[in-house]
């Protein structure tokens, strides 16, 4: 039985309360009382609330910021914590050797950045942006793009709630909401489900390279008082990751004791028998890292994808009724782990065509000014002169691609009409080789002090969807876990998800079979990433589901 869906009209709909889907909205609504010309704008966010699955570091570039809400200071921003002291460290087994910061070119000084949670700042733009009369509807997830006759995206149709596991509809059934707009901005973050489709249907990637990504893991934690140092920033790399997988750390200190810690793992690794997240507790051990954590407490917990691509990566911006912003395009510079500065950007940007266009009596067709402002704005000279840096560290090794890497970053501020580029190779589920040519990993065991299992890890990051609801991890063939990943790559599902929520079970008799366990889901998107047969599909579960994270 379908159900029909009742809908409401607005002049922009906005998909994603992070960043760079806030930035967005109150610059439309910031122009609305600057003309006198009235714009309607809705956002929708698929978390509880807003700020419930932003994940990031985060030492913010208030650049952004300062474009948006001149003023942010008087106004409360919670923005704390300037940066007072950077290091750069590659560890070792055992040593560590502090790398001089007079080496480091000059985009990679974080003077004048803040320590900050990035949930709560976006948190602070929501209050913001409907001071301003935008509507904010939390825990709608948007499930569904709508076009019009010619093609054009036309808006986007929240998913039904109250549908059973089989697929009935339950007692509580609502069905999902239809949401129009003269033009729709996606502002999901990386790995979008809607941007993956749009893409998609209007080839935006079709002049571009594989887009890259990371995974990020961060636990926030409680320290001792003697060991908290306000301001500190520590980013490492090497140990315990081999020479051939690009990643690192960062240690963030802020706040009332608070120190951020992360592991991001570039998703182009080669071993199937690689854990990011066993690799991240494997971290924590390090003689320089193990003793800032004993006597603290762990708070919280979470995962999230990165886009690594870049500037070669970034697709067409723009389609037909529409955009992308932000990290949903891939906005991030890599070596300088920032994004959510060009996210801003990139929505004020946007705003500020969508509105001329809204102000033309224009709708559903391509916003070609926003597309031509990102390639002369500030994004474009951030990116660009980083674009290198990830496939250099890829292509030779982290010893080498990183030093090669920064005399890159070093010639392309000095030079910045240089415009060699280096390309990417394989997209990242293409990288895995074989399990018969690979070594296993063997893992210490968590010592449940300062390193974790998965489950008591994804219980700290108040995850909750409700149960009996259609999965939404959707596999295109349920035979290829078993039949083809795991005899060619161990099933490596069960490794790259930092939730435990893909497992290989074996009955009596010997015969195994592939369990989900979607009630685990961060969200991360890393199985719709890294998957070598691209076999799992990541779709919104019931609006409101997954994480709910605290001061992350």
């Amino acid at each position: 039985m379908t159900t029909e869906r009742e809908s409401m009209e607005f002049d922009v709909v906005i998909v994603g309360a992070g960043p760079a889907g806030l930035a967005a909205a109150i610059r439309l609504k910031q122009l609305e009382a600057e003309t006198g010309q009235e714009i309607s704008v809705v956002v929708l966010e698929k978390g509880s609330e807003v700020g419930a699955h932003i994940l990031s570091g985060a030492v913010i570039d208030p650049i952004g910021l300062n474009q948006l809400i001149p003023d942010w200071k008087e106004q409360g921003a919670p923005l704390e914590t300037p940066v007072t002291q950077d290091q750069f460290i590659y560890l070792g087994p055992a040593g560590a050797l502090r790398l001089p910061n007079f080496l480091m070119p000059p985009l990679m000084n974080n003077h004048g950045n803040y320590i900050v949670s990035l949930g709560n700042l976006c948190r602070w733009l929501a209050t913001q942006a409907e001071e301003l009369g935008v509507e904010i509807y939390p825990g709608f997830a948007a499930a569904e793009i709508l076009y019009n006759d010619d093609g054009s995206v036309k808006g986007v149709a929240t998913g039904d709630m109250g549908v059973s596991r089989e697929g009935e509809q339950k007692d509580s059934y609502m069905a999902g909401m239809e949401l129009l707009g003269k033009y729709t901005l996606v502002a999901e973050g990386a790995r979008g489900s809607l941007t993956k489709q749009l893409i998609s249907r209007f080839e935006l990637d079709k002049n571009s390279d594989f887009q890259k990504f990371g995974i990020g893991m961060k636990e926030l934690w409680e320290v001792d008082p003697d060991k908290h140092r306000p301001g500190l920033i520590q980013h490492t790399m090497g140990w315990p990751l081999p020479n051939n997988t690009g990643g690192g750390s960062f240690l963030y200190h802020f706040g009332e004791n608070y120190v951020s810690v992360g592991f991001v793992v570039h998703l182009n690794y080669q071993n199937p028998y690689l854990s990011p997240f066993d690799e991240f507790q494997k971290f924590k051990n390090h003689p320089s890292i193990r003793p800032l954590f004993e006597d603290g407490k762990r708070v919280s917990y979470g995962a999230r994808a990165i886009t690594e691509g870049g500037w070669q990566s970034l697709p067409e911006l723009v389609f037909s009724g529409g955009a992308l912003v932000g990290c949903a395009a891939g906005m991030v510079n890599v070596p300088r782990i920032k994004g959510s500065h060009n996210a801003m950007i990139s929505g004020i940007l946007a705003a500020e065509a969508t509105f001329a266009a809204v102000s033309e009596n224009r709708s559903g067709d391509l916003l070609a000014d926003y597309a031509k402002a990102i390639k002369g704005s500030s994004i474009a000279r951030d990116l660009k002169r980083v674009r290198n840096v990830k496939p250099l560290w890829s292509r030779l090794g982290t010893a080498l691609g990183v030093a090669v890497g920064g005399a890159d970053m070093w010639l392309n501020s000095i030079f910045p009409f240089l415009n060699y580029t280096v390309g990417h190779g394989k997209p990242d589920h293409a990288t895995l080789k074989k399990a018969a040519e690979s070594k296993a990993i063997d893992y210490p065991k968590p010592d449940g002090v300062v390193t974790f299992d998965k489950l008591s890890s994804v219980f700290l990051s108040a995850t909750n969807h409700e149960e009996d609801q259609p999965v939404h991890l959707r596999l295109e063939n349920a035979d290829i876990p078993i039949q083809e990943n795991l005899p060619n790559f161990a099933e490596p599902a069960q490794r790259y998800c930092p939730a435990g929520v893909y497992e290989v079970l074996e009955d009596e008799s010997g015969e195994k079979r592939f369990q989900i366990n979607a009630q685990n889901c961060v969200h991360c998107k890393t199985c719709d990433i890294k998957d070598p047969a691209q076999n799992i599909n990541w779709t919104c579960p019931e609006g409101g589901g997954g994480p709910n994270y605290p001061n992350m």
